[in-house]
């Protein structure tokens, strides 16, 4: 008998394996494999429940009400909150068996899905009938369907498209007392009562377990061209956001990287000009429109600070434009080992106000911080770079955090973007909501979790 399977109280542990058989594994190795997320926090979970069906996800949570034991429930672990982890003496239900495509129906534009389907895996199916699911977060190969729901995920497409929030149509969700509602479906238009598709989308497993999502999809444009454009300072780059996004040709993709990204590219061969800032933008038409639609995304790039700008309208030539972009996130590692990364959101024209600030933040706790993303959002990610091993340094990073908060929440802009809150920005909702607005959050994580089984101490700070 396993150490965690030992301070399972017996009756519990007859009950699950009555309700569940060989859905229970309380094996060393899988406690291990589910002790974490992309996070780097840890904790063991005193057994591991992986259904393969909603009657199983059903007699875990009745099971577990009853006894009183927590559940946390996770897809593959590439969040960076901690929201899949476990809390101590939880069991954790992972959602990974329940990976099939239930049906795909081109003609309702919509794909009906379990929470273990993998992105990158849907993305493929989908491409033989010409249509795709818009949320494209960078670990969309090896994330869930079910953790993008849980996280409200992102990714570059969402300038255009919106995020995961905005590409679900309905849910199929098991309560914590083991009840399972039914929200939305396969239709684009819907004013019957109250939206419960969209509050749980981004709720972290803590009103409801997703057991079954109905997609939305998007056809496949017929044709791509990028742009990569180069500005004195971030204040011009910003300013070029702003007049793009309020043109009406929306770009596919708008991304910033800030001047200490561009060095880094540089530092590490990238072919990158001297530049105080760079934008990248992807566009989607055909062969008839692209050129119109170039030049009305040029014609908005251009004013003050303006420096140079590059087109690139077959695959290969956008493919050099986008490799430095992928390349930005490993090349971090180049600076130091510890990276804080806060994917923080403020409104596009005050985008220049956000990257000064970080600036002023980084001299001022002598540490290095790059910033760049999503720009036609205003969601950029701060990263605060550091050596774990260097005390003090650590202290100076953990110190930097909540003034890159305060600097957001000063400028109007909120805590996420499309990681979510789970562990990592849980204590700073207090700073982001006023009481009456964080009481309403747990009247309503009371209503659907009474017992507060569901994945507790993520998103909401104690009372």
């Amino acid at each position: 008998m396993s150490p965690a399977m030992s301070e399972l109280p017996a009756a519990f542990l007859a009950d699950l394996h009555a309700a569940l058989g060989d859905a229970l594994d309380c094996r060393p190795a899988s406690l291990q494999a589910h002790a974490g997320d992309n996070s780097w926090r840890q904790q063991l979970p005193l057994a591991v429940i992986s259904p393969t069906n909603i009657e199983q996800v059903q007699a875990a949570l009745r099971c577990c009400q009853r006894h009183g034991v927590a559940v946390v429930p996770r897809g593959t672990g590439t969040g960076t909150t901690g929201a899949a982890v476990p809390t101590p003496g939880s069991v954790a239900l992972s959602l990974a068996r329940m990976d099939s495509i239930l049906a795909i129906r081109p003609a309702d534009r919509c794909a009906i899905v379990q929470p273990g389907v993998l992105n990158g895996t849907l993305q493929q199916a989908l491409q033989a009938h010409g249509l795709f699911w818009a949320p494209d977060p960078s670990s969309f190969e090896i994330c869930s369907i079910g953790g993008n729901l849980a996280t409200n995920a992102g990714g570059p497409r969402a300038v255009k498209y919106g995020t995961t929030r905005d590409n679900v149509l309905g849910l199929k969700a098991v309560t914590a007392n083991g009840e399972l509602i039914v929200c939305g479906g396969p239709w684009t238009k819907d004013a019957t009562g109250y939206d419960l598709t969209h509050l749980l989308v981004g709720s972290e497993g803590t009103l409801a377990v997703i057991v079954e999502a109905t997609l939305r999809l998007q056809p496949l444009p017929a044709d791509r061209a990028g742009l990569r454009v180069f500005y004195a300072d971030a204040a011009s780059a910003a300013a070029a956001v702003a007049r793009l996004m309020g043109q009406p040709v929306v770009p596919t993709v708008c991304e910033f990287l800030d001047a200490r990204s561009l060095e880094l590219l540089r530092g590490n061969g990238a072919q990158v000009p001297e530049a105080g800032a760079m934008l990248l933008l992807d566009v989607e038409g055909d062969s008839d429109s692209l050129p119109g639609l170039l030049a009305a995304l040029g014609k908005a790039c251009e004013g003050e600070g303006l420096l140079d700008m590059d087109v690139a309208t077959d695959g290969i030539a956008r493919e050099r434009l986008w490799a430095a972009r992928r390349a930005l996130s490993p090349a971090l590692k180049t600076i130091a080992p510890g990276k804080i990364n806060e994917d923080v959101v403020v409104p596009v024209s005050r985008i220049p106000e956000l990257v000064a600030g970080v600036q002023a933040l980084s001299a001022r706790f002598a540490l290095p911080i790059v910033t760049f993303g999503h720009a036609g959002n205003g969601n950029l990610h701060v990263n605060i770079l550091y050596h774990p091993d260097d005390t003090e340094e650590n202290q100076r990073a953990h110190a930097a955090l909540p003034e890159v908060f305060a600097l957001v929440l000063a400028l109007g802009g909120t805590l996420s973007g499309e990681h979510g809150i789970g562990l990592a920005k849980r204590d700073f909702m207090a700073d982001a909501f006023n009481p009456a607005t964080l009481a309403l959050m747990r009247a309503i994580k009371q209503a659907f979790d009474p017992a507060g089984i569901l994945n507790p101490g993520k998103v909401l700070p104690p009372a």
